[in-house]
C-alpha cells in the first residue's frame, strides 16, 4: 500500500509549494514532508477531569508515530462533561456534541488528507464521537481510550462520582449532615481520568476493545497508571502498523464486531448509553443494527463483571483483573462471541482473548459457574407507551416488575424539585418527558434524579420511565430512551398524573392503563414546552433522529 495515499495530493509536485510553504513555516521540513501524515485527534480539555491529561498523553502518541515513520498533526475538537452539566440545562448539549465531534475529526481529516487518523478520547461522548468518525472516513485508524481515574477513598471504603450524585438526595433527606456531603465531595474524584465504574465511559471504552478499533488491554489502562504513557507510545507505532497493513475502520465495523461490543456491555452490567451509541455507529458504518438485537444478544449472556454502579468493583480493580480480554475469554467459552472478528492489533478478538492474563483469585470477572444473573445488563420493552421501544438497565437490583400511579413532570427540573422535597412515595412512578433528542433538546441524562431517589431510600421502591437517557452511573428501576418521544406526540405525552403505569421486563412490556383510544385523545390535545429553534440546539432538534434509530443527525 502506498503509505501516503491521501497526503501526496497535499504535499508533493510544483503546485503544492505555497502548501508547503506553509508547513515549513511552523517547523515540517522536507523529510517530515516526505513521510505518510498522521492526524492525531485529540479531544483534550480543560473543563473536566476525564480528558484533562490527554495534552500530554498526545505527545507520547506523536513520538510513536515518528519512531515507526510517520509524521504527527495533531488536532483539537470539543468535549462536554456529561457529570458536571448533569442537572443543568448544559447537560443538553452533551449527546449533541457527540456529533460535532465526530463532524468535527470527518472535516478536519478531509481537508488535510490525512493517510490515517488516531483518536484520542475519554469522555462519555468523544468515545463514540471518535469512532463514529472512523466510521465515516473509512482510512486506516486507531482510538485511544485515555482511561479512568482510581477510585476515591471517605469512611475507609471507595467511593466515585455516583456516591456525591446519591449524597445529594441522602442530604436532603437528612440522612447525612452537609459536613458529610462536603467530605464525599472532596474525595471521590481524586484526578485525571474519566470516571471509575462501569458508567459510559469505561463500558463504552470496553465495549470498542471488544470492537476491536480500540487495543484491547492498553486502551483500558487507568489514566494515572505508570505504563499509560507507553501504551500511548505503542498505539502511535500501532496507528502506523494498520497503515501498512491496509486495514480500515469497515474491516473492523461489522456486524458481528457489533454484536461482540453488545455482549461486552450485557456481561458487563454496561451503560444503557451504549445502546444509543452502538446503534449509531452501525448506522455511520452502514451496518444494519436493530434495538432488539440488543435485547436478544444480551438474554444469551450472562452477567459477570461486578462492578460499580450495581456491584463493587471500579474500572482499575477491572484492568487489574485482566481487562477486557479476560471477559472476552469467559465468552468464548460460553461460545458467544464472534471469535473470527479482526482487531487493530493486528490479531482476531479469539487470539486476544486466548492471551488474556487473568490475575489469580480476581474477583471482579465472575466464574462462569457463578454468573452475577443469568441474563444480561439491558432489556428492551415495547407496548403502548414505547411502539418503538425503550431501554430498561438491570444490572445492580432484581426489580422486573413495577406497577403504580404516574407522577409526570414536564423536564427534569421539575422532578428533581419533587424528589428532594419529600413529594414522591413509595410505590410511584416518576415519569420525566419532553427530555428525548428533539424535545429536551440533547436528551439528558436523569441522574441527578434517579440518584436522589436512591439517596432518598425509595431506590427499591419507586420506578422511573423518561424518553431522555440516564448516565452509566444510574441504578434502580429505570426506564430510558422511550420511543416516540413527547415532542413527536409519543404516547408518553398522553401520560396523566395518577394513571397506572406497568414495567413488565419478563413480558418485555411498557404499558399505561388507558384504552387505545384514549391515548389518541390526549395525544391530539396534547401541547408540548417550546424547545430550542435557533444555534446548534436548535439544528440538532430539527434534524435528530428517534433514540431507537441512535439519535444521530448524519443519515
Amino acid at each position: 500500500m502506498d503509505l501516503k495515499h491521501r497526503s501526496r495530493a497535499l504535499t508533493e509536485g510544483r503546485d503544492r509549494a505555497a502548501a508547503r510553504a506553509y508547513l515549513k513555516g511552523i517547523g515540517y521540513d522536507d523529510e517530515a514532508l516526505s513521510k505518510p501524515i498522521i492526524g492525531v485527534a485529540n479531544t483534550w480539555i480543560e473543563t473536566m477531569p476525564c480528558n484533562f491529561h490527554l495534552r500530554a498523553l498526545a505527545k507520547h502518541v506523536k513520538d510513536g508515530i515518528k519512531a515507526a515513520g510517520g509524521t504527527p498533526m495533531e488536532f483539537n475538537t470539543v468535549a462536554i462533561s456529561d457529570g458536571i452539566t448533569m442537572g443543568t440545562s448544559g447537560m443538553k448539549t452533551s449527546l449533541v456534541s457527540r456529533e460535532v465531534v465526530a463532524d468535527s475529526i470527518e472535516l478536519v481529516t478531509l481537508g488535510h488528507l490525512f493517510d490515517a487518523v488516531i483518536c484520542l478520547c475519554a469522555c462519555d461522548k468523544t468515545i463514540p464521537g471518535t469512532v463514529m468518525a472512523l466510521a465515516r472516513l473509512d482510512v486506516p485508524g486507531v482510538m485511544l481510550y485515555g482511561g479512568s481515574i482510581p477510585p476515591g477513598h471517605y469512611q475507609g471504603r471507595d467511593i466515585t462520582i455516583m456516591d456525591v450524585f446519591e449524597a445529594v438526595g441522602a442530604n436532603a433527606a437528612g440522612k447525612i449532615t452537609d459536613q458529610d456531603l462536603a467530605d464525599i465531595e472532596a474525595a471521590a474524584s481524586p484526578g485525571a481520568g474519566a470516571c471509575g465504574g462501569q458508567y459510559t465511559a469505561n463500558t463504552m471504552a470496553m465495549a470498542f476493545e471488544m470492537m476491536g478499533i480500540s487495543p484491547i488491554g492498553p486502551s483500558l489502562t487507568p489514566a494515572q497508571d505508570a505504563t499509560k504513557a507507553d501504551h500511548a507510545y505503542a498505539a502511535g507505532e500501532l496507528v502506523m502498523d494498520v497503515l501498512r497493513r491496509g486495514q480500515k475502520p469497515s474491516d473492523l465495523i461489522t456486524r458481528e464486531s457489533l454484536e461482540n461490543a453488545i455482549l461486552a456491555v450485557a456481561a458487563s452490567g454496561g451503560s444503557t448509553n451504549a445502546v444509543l451509541h452502538l446503534l449509531a455507529v452501525a448506522r455511520e458504518a452502514g451496518v444494519p443494527l436493530d434495538i432488539d438485537d440488543f435485547d436478544r444478544i444480551a438474554e444469551s449472556s450472562p452477567s459477570l463483571c461486578d462492578l460499580k454502579p450495581g456491584g463493587r468493583f471500579v474500572a482499575t480493580d477491572l484492568h487489574a483483573a485482566g481487562g477486557t480480554a479476560v471477559l472476552a475469554k469467559r465468552l468464548v467459552d460460553l461460545g458467544l462471541l464472534h471469535e473470527d472478528a479482526p482487531t487493530v492489533t493486528g490479531k482476531t478478538i479469539g487470539e486476544e482473548a486466548e492471551a488474556a492474563n487473568e490475575a489469580p483469585g480476581q474477583e471482579v470477572i465472575r466464574p462462569l459457574e457463578n454468573p452475577i444473573k443469568k441474563t444480561g445488563g439491558i432489556a428492551i420493552l415495547r407496548g403502548n407507551l414505547a411502539p418503538e421501544g425503550s431501554v430498561v438497565k438491570l444490572s445492580g437490583h432484581e426489580r422486573r416488575r413495577h406497577s403504580g400511579p404516574a407522577r409526570v413532570f414536564e423536564g427534569e427540573e421539575a422532578a428533581m424539585k419533587a424528589v428532594t422535597s419529600g413529594q414522591i412515595n413509595a410505590g410511584d412512578v416518576v415519569v420525566i418527558r419532553n427530555e428525548g433528542p428533539a424535545g429536551g433538546p440533547g436528551m439528558r441524562e436523569m441522574l441527578a434524579v434517579t440518584a436522589a431517589i436512591v439517596g432518598e431510600g425509595l431506590g427499591d421502591s419507586v420506578a422511573l420511565l423518561t424518553d431522555g437517557r440516564f448516565s452509566g452511573a444510574t441504578r434502580g428501576f429505570m426506564v430510558g430512551h422511550i420511543a416516540p418521544e413527547a415532542v413527536h406526540k409519543g404516547p408518553i405525552a398522553a401520560v396523566q398524573e395518577g394513571d397506572t403505569v406497568t414495567i413488565d421486563v419478563d413480558a418485555r412490556r411498557l404499558d399505561l392503563d388507558v384504552s387505545d383510544e384514549e391515548i389518541a385523545r390526549r395525544l391530539d390535545a396534547y401541547e408540548p414546552p417550546p424547545t430550542v429553534t435557533r444555534g446548534v440546539l436548535g439544528k440538532y432538534a430539527q434534524q435528530v433522529s428517534s433514540a431507537s434509530e441512535g439519535a444521530i443527525t448524519h443519515r
